[in-house]
């Protein structure tokens, strides 16, 4: 953890305090992953960090305050995902290899962070618009960047001329996002998660270059 951390009433925690706190966020993303965000109470995350609810309102006004800590976090390392486009050419083979590893990079976000996306999702659906910032920070990153690429694309007459490639780009990043969140539910239609990565890849692939790939 770098820089001072603050208590609610200002006064900059120690090592012991940062440690508390940190386990009072560690907790409760645990307890996320396993009950509903609404179920979640302050006196059960105190008891499960093996301290008091007094001591966690020292650090956050309430549990929604703790989960946009957590969320803030998870953006600023959603954000990164931008690496997965920056500096890709989408040309032949290196096309195909660059839709593959976005597609996992981005899949494989969505499994590490879900419990805490969903709360995201949730408080943006809800019309929250400080769940609704995290979310468009973790998704604006990739579509930016694809964008920038698709512009390229377009200058060097490999991409038609009518395609909006900023509209082409939000929309693949929505559709990435939505199939994301879905994991779990392809299973129930029957398909596997070996099959589902190529062939998302494909779609990004199509919708980037208009082309089937070179594999």
């Amino acid at each position: 953890m770098t820089g001072q951390v603050r208590t609610v009433d200002g006064r900059v925690a120690g090592r012991r305090g940062q440690a508390t706190r940190q386990k009072l966020l560690d907790c409760l993303s645990e307890m996320l992953s396993s009950s509903p965000y609404r179920d979640v109470k302050v006196i059960d995350v105190a008891r499960k960090a093996g301290t008091s609810p007094a001591t966690f309102y020292q650090y956050f006004p309430d549990v929604e305050g703790a989960v946009l800590e957590i969320a803030e976090e998870m953006a600023t390392e959603g954000a990164q995902l931008t690496r997965l486009v920056e500096g890709r050419t989408w040309v032949g083979k290196s096309g195909w290899a660059a839709a593959e590893e976005l597609v996992e990079g981005f899949l494989d976000f969505w499994r590490r962070n879900d419990a805490i996306l969903r709360v995201v999702d949730l408080g943006a659906a809800e019309g929250d618009k400080r769940f609704y910032k995290i979310r468009m920070k973790i998704l604006n990153s990739v579509t930016n960047s694809l964008t920038e690429s698709m512009k390229e694309l377009q200058a060097k007459g490999k991409v038609d001329k009518d395609v909006s490639p900023a509209a082409m780009a939000g929309s693949l990043v929505a559709m990435l996002a939505a199939v994301a969140s879905h994991q779990k539910g392809f299973q129930t239609w029957g398909v596997k998660q070996a099959e589902l990565k190529p062939n998302l890849a494909l779609l990004v692939h199509l919708g980037i270059t208009g082309k089937k790939p070179t594999k």
